[in-house]
């Protein structure tokens, strides 16, 4: 497949899915808001960093099997907050460990002859138990609409992720023409390249020539050497190749960064190879060009979903 029918199918194919995002939704329930708020960032696996109020660690699992299956990876951040909007709160004071706990002070206040102490409401309210909720469970309509307010917190990560993944794809895009074109700029120094390779090995034959014996199987791995050096259309050809293929890739409608990393590292594999082989330095330059592009390409899909 050419190049331009390639980008031609990119319009109407699902792209890729940048790993970050953020995603929020709020959920109105009798009494009370819940803000949701997920924050997805790089990670090779899922890893789930929920940031929720105990009233809720009971549905944890719930939320994670959720969140697992919607955004497969990444480092995933849930903040959720609840703002009490009704007349009864969900914490209460427990008034009577509250005074047990006041007369024990007091008494030990006395006893030491310590000064009176300005903040021992602050330290009260933070002693074991002074502060509890009285609601045991999660009401199960309250759960439902929490569910639903997460689903469209993920949708709204999703289409953050879309968004990111279309800019990440534009400049896959035009660093892979890059590296074809720079390929494409090898062939007018492949000719003279050849040609210094030839007269080089036209000497050793010379020389060879000139002695009354020669060892053939050196003759043999000397011929084989130089063939080997005067030939970069394999690796011209194979390049050319990984690299359509990287961009078809883009257009599978599966955001695959592991799939696009193993194919940046067979393009990579090739550019070694021109180099090696080129023993020219206008050659050599195009491939340190060609290698530049392919390390900012592969900076860019560890942000791949």
């Amino acid at each position: 497949m050419v190049f331009q029918e390639i980008l031609s199918l990119q319009k109407d194919r699902i792209m890729i899915k940048s790993m970050t995002g953020y995603g929020k939704a709020l959920v109105s329930v009798p009494n009370k808001n819940i803000i949701l708020e997920i924050k997805a960032l790089n990670s090779k696996y899922f890893d789930f960093v929920p940031r929720i109020p105990s009233l809720y660690k009971e549905k944890e699992h719930l939320i994670r099997t959720l969140l697992n299956g919607k955004l497969e990876r990444g480092k995933i951040e849930l903040n959720m907050l609840i703002e009490n909007i009704g007349a009864d709160t969900a914490v209460k004071v427990n008034h009577g460990v509250a005074d047990a706990y006041f007369k024990q002070i007091t008494e030990l206040k006395e006893k030491l002859n310590l000064p009176e102490d300005p903040n021992l409401l602050s330290t009260l309210l933070k002693m074991p138990d002074v502060l509890s909720s009285p609601i045991a469970d999660v009401d199960e309509g309250e759960w439902l609409a929490v569910e639903k307010g997460l689903k469209q917190a993920i949708a709204n990560l999703d289409t953050y992720r879309k968004a990111e993944g279309e800019v990440l794809r534009n400049d896959f895009v035009d660093r892979i023409q890059l590296i074809r074109e720079y390929s494409e700029r090898v062939v007018p120094f492949e000719e003279p390249r050849i040609a210094l390779l030839r007269e080089r090995f036209k000497k050793n034959l010379a020389n060879l020539a000139e002695e009354s014996s020669f060892d053939s199987n050196r003759f043999e791995q000397e011929l084989i050497y130089y063939i080997e050096k005067l030939d970069i259309t394999e690796e011209k050809v194979r390049l050319s190749r990984h690299l359509d293929y990287f961009l078809e890739t883009l257009n599978d409608g599966d955001s695959n960064g592991k799939k696009l990393n193993f194919i940046a590292q067979e393009i990579g594999r090739e550019v070694n190879t021109i180099g090696s082989k080129a023993n020219n330095v206008d050659i050599q330059k195009l491939v340190v060009m060609m290698k530049d592009e392919l390390e900012k390409i592969k900076e860019q899909l560890s942000n791949i979903l």
